[in-house]
């Protein structure tokens, strides 16, 4: 079996960033990188629908090691998935990934001290197997074999083309059709203004509206910085700024939120036609941030609307027909092609069968730590990103206390740490907090978020920046322990004092 000091389990945004912080920061540590899929990218080589971007800015979006170079805020699926390879080759990092590797199961042996990883070649089947001290699950939260697609009535019985974002058609045509976009998320305000410039029409059909807000395509806070702070300084600088505006904005959505929803009108006054029913298609009935706010570059999904290529219809599907969709209220939309944009369906560690000592691990039983460990299961870290906020924020802190944590290991002799709650006034609480339906569904099989530090998940940069960043690895909450057994040899006595030397220097 190969052994390895760290496995990291997927070649996404997240996982390219674990090597690379890995790689700097504990060059000593032996890793690989298994991916399920052929390709590096993740969401953004999954993902290939018209118009694919970001919603949320790149500078925060990008890796804090190595800023975003582009001019969009937000940018284009392409484009970041370019970047994130790029992030990936530079470094070699990319020669430490085994492509068709799914990893299926993970059970940790407190005797050795190690995981051992299960994996199953996508090629062929076969199962492989891998020693890992620590592992790294890089794997986001949804399934990527499929996304969540409702049971629509006589959806058997429609002519035209049914499909599903996650899995784009590449020959699929939809210039001069009729095109409906069932859904109002993230991806259903991107592909609307992006099929609307060569369809016939594109009418979004939504049960209820959500909150979206216009945002400059190039953001001019950010290139005013990158003005006046030429060099490697500008990226920091435009990453705070972008991060405490988010907390703010955040911050005030919660506290204010009549006030957001009177400035978010507002937009909506000024970019949609001026007879336009806001009420019914843009006032969602929750506050600000309860779901996901969606962001739109330069107001695109308003431009087709006002210019009559794109329309809101907001109901409930009564049946699908032979031409198109039949609604609640009677009317009939006629379509060549529908487009399901009905959100994902929730994974959490990629399906991954956890056990520590040979005993199952019921991960929906447990609490987080930190937001990034599970209660009771020693040396694994999870890449959970914000809701709220850019994904890679929250990552990135979290690569930083993963780094911080090994060396602390290999400083002190140590092999094990398990994060313990022993409070037991701790409540459970959910570990997303969106009301969103794609979170909901799958809060069952997530784990918990705790109502008391340490065990607390935060949606708040700044307050993880403390905890994570500027904190030490000590903690009452995490078990470090389990030492290296004795060497017995004068040579590896010899190697084992110079090895403690380097990681003691390291800690420092």
């Amino acid at each position: 079996m190969e052994q390895f000091d760290v496995v990291i389990i997927g070649a996404g945004l997240s996982g390219i960033g674990a090597a690379r912080y890995l790689q700097e920061r504990c060059p000593w540590a032996s890793f690989t990188v298994l991916e399920a899929r052929d390709a590096i990218g993740g969401t953004w080589d999954l993902f290939r629908y018209p118009g694919v971007r970001s919603d949320s800015d790149m500078y925060t979006l990008g890796y804090s090691f190595k800023p975003w170079p582009g001019d969009k805020s937000l940018a284009d699926g392409p484009s970041i998935l370019s970047y994130v390879r790029e992030a990936a080759t530079e470094t070699g990092v990319d020669r430490a990934i085994r492509f068709g590797h799914r990893v299926v199961a993970a059970d940790w042996s407190s005797d050795e001290a190690c995981w051992t990883v299960t994996a199953e070649r996508t090629d062929t089947g076969d199962p492989v197997t891998i020693s890992a001290g620590f592992v790294f699950s890089c794997t986001g939260y949804y399934r990527y074999d499929r996304g969540h697609q409702p049971d629509f009535p006589g959806s058997d019985r429609f002519a035209g083309t049914l499909v599903h974002p996650q899995h784009w058609p590449a020959d699929l045509d939809h210039a001069g059709k009729r095109v409906v976009v069932i859904g109002s998320g993230a991806t259903a305000v991107t592909l609307v203004p992006a099929m609307a410039d060569t369809a016939a029409h594109v009418t979004m059909l939504q049960r209820s509206p959500t909150y979206i807000a216009s945002v400059p395509q190039r953001d001019v806070l950010a290139l005013a910085v990158r003005k006046y702070l030429r060099g490697p300084k500008a990226g920091p600088v435009i990453r705070w700024i972008k991060a405490i505006l988010g907390v703010a904005t955040y911050t005030l959505s919660r506290r204010r939120p009549e006030t957001v929803k009177k400035l978010l009108r507002k937009g909506l006054v000024a970019g949609l036609p001026a007879d336009y029913d806001i009420d019914t298609h843009f006032t969602p009935a929750y506050d600000p941030w309860d779901q996901r706010m969606c962001a739109i570059p330069d107001g695109d999904l308003f431009a087709a609307i006002r210019e009559g290529k794109a329309s809101v219809v907001t109901d409930h599907i009564d049946t699908f027909t032979e031409t198109g969709i039949r609604l609640r209220s009677g009317t009939e939309i006629e379509a060549d092609i529908v487009v399901s944009a009905t959100g994902l369906d929730l994974l959490f560690l990629g399906g991954m069968v956890l056990s520590v000592d040979g005993q199952p691990v019921d991960v929906a039983s447990r609490l987080v730590y930190k937001g990034m460990m599970l209660e009771g299961v020693p040396n694994m870290a999870i890449a959970v990103g914000y809701t709220n906020a850019s994904w890679t924020l929250k990552v990135d802190l979290t690569c930083d206390y993963v780094c911080r944590l090994l060396t602390k290991l290999r400083a002190s002799g140590m092999r094990q740490a398990t994060p313990v709650n022993t409070d037991p006034s701790v409540v459970a609480e959910p570990l997303l907090n969106l009301t969103s339906g794609y979170i909901t569904r799958a809060a069952d099989r997530f784990p918990r978020s705790g109502t008391k530090a340490p065990w607390k998940v935060h949606m708040n940069y700044l307050t993880d920046y403390r905890t994570l960043k500027l904190k030490g690895i000590d903690d009452p909450a995490l078990h470090i322990g389990n030492p290296a057994p004795p060497t017995t040899t004068v040579a590896g006595r010899r190697a084992g004092a110079a090895r403690d030397a380097e990681a003691t220097v390291a800690a420092r």
